[in-house]
């Protein structure tokens, strides 16, 4: 589930969640952590007009790096089927990312991994291309029981050439609106501690999306 909050309700729930649920074991000193990810579409822009028209069935593939370490870059595919989502990730070889930003995929093909298989036949077959570069701060919690993880993100950024994804400098491009992005994510139940935590006044379900937010500005 997703909510846009004001930027002062967004530091309000962060102070509540600091009270009730842990943090995620990935953050600094101060709670958070930065995240880059860059985003594959085709041509026609195909992930980004199913997300604008609000179908119900999608997937859209990206790659993933934290904080300004670009020797660990995931490769991601988040899917959506209705109200439920799943994500697969493998952990691109070194110098990966690298071949895909120049356009060379080859190397996909030297793996076992059943994801590298199918994101070489998106690459060739959609063709799928680097799309859009985009950052953000997140603050992470994480509730044990109903496998509860609550994400507050804030300072939504792009970068405005998308072959810079490995340059975590040349993210310095607003996007965010003034708003944070609560996402709250569980698996087969919300327990209620978490759903009441998350309430807030002012939000409503939303249906934000980082990738489309950042496209936008084109």
């Amino acid at each position: 589930m997703k909510f846009l909050v004001t930027r002062g309700e967004g530091f309000a729930l962060s102070s509540r969640f600091s009270a009730l649920f842990a943090r995620d074991g990935h953050a600094g000193a101060d709670g958070r952590y930065e995240v880059h990810s860059l985003y594959f579409d085709t041509p026609d822009d195909r992930a980004l007009r199913e997300k604008l028209y609000g179908l119900r069935d999608k997937e859209k593939f990206r790659l993933r790096y934290y904080g300004e370490d670009v020797s660990f870059v995931r490769l991601e595919k988040k899917i959506k089927r209705g109200e439920l989502c799943a994500k697969f990730s493998a952990v691109l070889p070194e110098g990966g990312a690298e071949a895909l930003l120049a356009g060379r995929a080859d190397f996909l093909l030297e793996s076992d991994e059943p994801l590298f298989a199918e994101f070489y036949a998106k690459l060739r077959g959609g063709p799928l291309r680097p799309s859009a570069a985009v950052s953000y701060s997140r603050e992470a919690f994480v509730y044990a029981p109903g496998g509860v993880r609550v994400n507050i993100d804030r300072d939504l950024r792009r970068c405005l050439d998308a072959r810079e994804f490995l340059n975590p400098r040349r993210f310095g491009v607003p996007a965010d609106g003034g708003f944070d992005l609560l996402e709250v994510k569980y698996g087969a139940f919300l327990p209620d501690v978490a759903r009441m935590a998350v309430q807030t006044a002012a939000c409503g379900r939303s249906a934000f999306s980082k990738y489309a937010e950042c496209r936008r500005f084109e």
